[in-house]
């Protein structure tokens, strides 16, 4: 991730919109694409269509179908993209959520924004270049925008699960197997780049992940040869992540329940990655704070809480859950805007935030 503030909105995909009739969510034909797209982003046409049942034409006309409209997006960030990211809670005063939610949207390093119940307002991800710039995005940038009355800070000190690896769960095991795993690295230790001179390729495969050789190398005034060898290398050393996310809402997941976990002992470990393993885990992360563990989940319902809840403690009879919160509305995730449906818009790329920095706000 570039050490900038400042980066343009890419407007590339529909606005983010406010639609007032019924919007039309994905079948599961879509959502067998969705997850194909999951588990192999760079994988042909022929190879999905054949796998979830439709000609090649099919598959790339149903994807074109989920972009135009925002219900499904690509997107691509490097695994290394950050020396720190960081969850932080802002108490706000009532009259200023709403400003404050688009402001904090234009950010660059505040990579996702939600309005959640509970004492906190808003919850962002953030990231920054070291802890003193960490410290400075918060106390000065955050804390003096007006209508903030407090923060809470919480820092990632280990991810079990992010949403990259998170599947929609519609194929079965056989299309999972014709369509492989060459395009999912989960290395523990990515390789030592991207370079600064990865940084426009990212950024376009950042607005869009299946975008093609010919046309990143036309928009980046490189040779296809160089695009290829580029992202080739990025993909073979585990330097770059992709990532298919979806409208949850029109798909059938409609709540995002937020968890502050605390679980100590010898099993401490094997109980966040069984949290980590869980279906509907978009979210686990070792935090700092009284909770260790901050978990966030997507489910059906908010009955299916109570119910997430029963199985999680009875399993794991040692973990205690301190907090429990709800997701009233996403309005940025990764980086991407989101309507009230959770359909994507427009792209901010993502970026560190450095210490003293000027500014953070966007056009």
């Amino acid at each position: 991730m570039p050490e900038t503030d400042t980066v343009p909105v890419q407007p590339r995909g529909p606005a983010p919109r406010d639609c007032a009739g019924p919007v039309v969510g994905p079948d599961e034909l879509d959502l067998a694409l969705i997850e194909a797209l999951q588990l192999r982003p760079h994988a042909s046409w022929t190879l999905i269509g054949s796998v979830i049942g439709v000609d090649a034409t099919t598959a790339a006309r149903r994807w074109r179908r989920l972009t135009d409209s925002g219900t499904a997006w690509m997107t691509a960030y490097p695994a290394q993209h950050v020396s720190v990211v960081a969850y932080v809670d802002l108490e706000c005063e009532a009259g200023a959520v709403d400003a404050l939610t688009r402001l904090l949207c234009s950010w660059p390093p505040v990579f996702s924004v939600e309005r959640t119940t509970g004492r906190s307002q808003l919850f962002l991800s953030v990231a920054a270049r070291d802890l003193p710039s960490l410290d400075d995005l918060v106390t000065r940038r955050l804390g003096g925008l007006d209508g903030v009355r407090s923060s809470r800070v919480s820092v990632s000190t280990k991810v079990y699960q992010e949403g990259s690896g998170w599947l929609v769960g519609t194929l079965d095991e056989r299309q999972r197997a014709a369509l492989g795993g060459a395009d999912r690295h989960d290395r523990t230790r990515p390789g030592p780049g991207p370079y600064e001179s990865d940084r426009a390729l990212l950024l376009a495969l950042g607005t869009d992940a299946r975008r093609g050789h010919a046309e990143l190398a036309r928009d980046g005034g490189m040779s296809d040869t160089t695009v290829r060898r580029r992202i080739g290398r990025m993909v073979s050393r585990g330097e770059v992540r992709f990532r298919c996310d979806l409208a949850q809402h029109l798909a059938g997941w409609p709540v995002v329940a937020t968890y502050r976990v605390t679980t100590s002992g010898p099993g401490a470990e094997s109980t966040a990655r069984a949290l980590a393993a869980l279906p509907r885990t978009r979210l686990c992360s070792a935090v700092t704070g009284p909770d260790n563990l901050l978990l966030s989940v997507w489910l059906r319902s908010t009955d299916d809480c109570r119910d997430l809840e029963e199985r999680v403690l009875g399993r794991h009879p040692g973990l205690r859950i301190g907090e429990r919160d709800i997701t009233l509305h996403t309005a940025k995730r990764m980086g991407r805007l989101l309507d009230r449906w959770g359909r994507a818009g427009a792209h901010v790329p993502m970026a560190m935030a450095t210490e003293g920095a000027a500014g953070v706000t966007t056009a």
